[in-house]
């Protein structure tokens, strides 16, 4: 069987943990795979505590400039794992740990210093959507299906990802989505604002890497400066942009930019 395109001709990085692959490639895109297809990728607490040391891995990795997020076997991640999750809901503290561990597994991909997309197929629930919504870009297939189920469980969903995915998709729409626990398929959601872009199951992967290998040629500078300023409230912004600001008066991203516009070949960043 052919190895999946995403993960093709890439060198293992060791995650550690059952369930948890990286790969890193020569083009400067890696790749983060839940990997538990018998139980639908649902992601373990050894999972969500190894993610933050994963993540700081693969940002250590030379030449890595983009992250793409995904699930094998056609499935992102069914979320939680449920069988787990009634144990740790058996103790307060024990579910209070739990989440703590959850929102600080969120909070490093949110923080990775490189653009992360999701890659989306199939089943992206709870919190598999969780962690798609931490990614800054998301590339959907038009049968995959995502939603945020704790109003079905009776569970308290964190601030941080409450406030995350406000942000992203808006009061109103957050609100119908955990209300409801209801999944939005295909291009509803794009409309909802959960996909940046939705595409046939077919041509997601093929699409999401050209895209990852596009940014690879953009200026990490600008590319760390936006993800600087959009990180937090509007008001910190300048003062989040500033180094940045400072950083692109001193360094050869503009003068490559400009000179390379100006010969009429790609830039060298």
């Amino acid at each position: 069987m052919d190895q999946p395109l995403l993960t093709r001709d890439r060198t293992p990085l060791p995650t550690h943990v059952d369930g948890l692959r990286a790969h890193v490639g020569e083009d400067g895109v890696a790749v983060l795979e839940f990997a538990r297809p018998h139980r639908r990728n649902a992601v373990t607490l050894a999972i969500w505590q190894a993610l933050p040391d994963v993540l700081a891995r693969i940002a250590g990795q030379p030449g890595v400039r983009v992250l793409l997020v995904t699930g094998a076997d056609g499935t992102f991640s069914a979320g939680a794992d449920i069988d787990e999750l009634a144990g740790v809901y058996g103790d307060p503290d024990s579910a209070d740990g739990y989440h703590a561990v959850n929102v600080a597994a969120e909070e490093a991909l949110a923080a990775f210093p490189h653009p992360t997309i999701a890659v989306v197929h199939g089943a992206c629930v709870g919190g598999g959507c969780q962690l798609a919504v931490a990614c800054d870009l998301r590339f959907v297939a038009d049968d995959a299906r995502m939603g945020i189920t704790p109003a079905k469980l009776g569970v308290v969903y964190p601030a941080v990802p409450t406030l995350r995915l406000a942000r992203l998709v808006g009061p109103s729409r957050a609100k119908y989505l955990l209300f409801s626990g209801e999944l939005v398929q295909g291009p509803r959601t794009a409309v909802i604002g959960l996909a940046d872009r939705v595409l046939p199951a077919d041509q997601l992967d093929e699409n999401a890497l050209a895209f990852a290998r596009l940014l690879t040629r953009r200026s990490p500078q600008t590319i760390g400066a936006v993800k600087a300023a959009l990180a937090v409230p509007p008001e910190q912004a300048a003062q989040a942009l500033a180094p940045w600001e400072r950083r692109s008066r001193e360094a050869s991203d503009v003068h490559e930019g400009l000179a390379a516009f100006l010969e009429g070949r790609p830039p060298r960043f």
